[in-house]
């Protein structure tokens, strides 16, 4: 266990974050009880203190995975799940094809070698199982106009456990390296919904995506 890691982390749930802090739950929450359903063994990678887990383990047989201990035993808690304690760059200690579904919402954008993690949800999906979730959308057009003026606030960069920084191009050549039937569906805000009418993914604020294992 990575106990610099741990630290980082319980200081960015608790001090920055603060426990139930969720962005566009209502939107991610919907997309996931609609792509994961009922009756399935659900391993949630990064589920911190449960805010988006609540959405759809009614039905579900859920695993809450993540660094932080304290944030894992509040989803305990407060929803009834199992958990374990585990840094997602090292062993999981998970049997192969024991999963229906693997959550990673706005989790991937905080891993080093994204590509090895997405080798072990792999590992541990069922044969036809899903990957789903959501990452921040790097490279939407608002994203840029800051950072050209160089303002990070607002942008994937102000958060700094933020390692990586996807555009939907190279997040979608990632997943097709290990899963079929990649979909995307943007979020956007309401003041760019007129214009995301002809470039959706361009104004896109979170992409929201769905994968089959191969």
């Amino acid at each position: 266990m990575n106990i610099g890691l741990e630290k980082v982390y319980s200081y960015h749930h608790r001090k920055e974050r603060g426990w139930g802090f969720l962005v566009l739950g209502e939107e991610r929450g919907k997309f996931l009880r609609d792509n994961i359903g009922k009756n399935k063994n659900v391993l949630d990678i990064g589920c911190r203190d449960g805010a988006l887990t609540k959405a759809y383990r009614e039905g579900n047989n859920v695993l809450g995975f993540d660094i932080d201990n304290d944030a894992l035993e509040e989803a305990k808690k407060n929803l009834g799940i199992n958990i374990k304690h585990a840094d997602i760059n090292d062993d999981w200690g998970l049997d192969k094809e024991s999963f229906d579904v693997v959550v990673a919402a706005e989790v991937i954008e905080h891993i080093y070698y994204p590509v090895f993690v997405l080798e072990k949800i792999y590992e541990v999906l069922k044969p036809g199982g899903k990957l789903v979730g959501s990452v921040p959308h790097a490279f939407s057009l608002q994203n840029r106009v800051k950072l050209f003026f160089a303002k990070k606030t607002g942008t994937t960069l102000s958060d700094p456990t933020h390692i990586n920084h996807f555009s939907k191009k190279e997040f979608e050549g990632l997943l097709k390296k290990k899963f079929d039937e990649v979909r995307f569906q943007p979020i956007i805000s309401n003041k760019f919904k007129l214009l995301a009418m002809v470039f959706p993914f361009l104004f896109a604020h979170t992409i929201l995506f769905s994968t089959v294992k191969k």
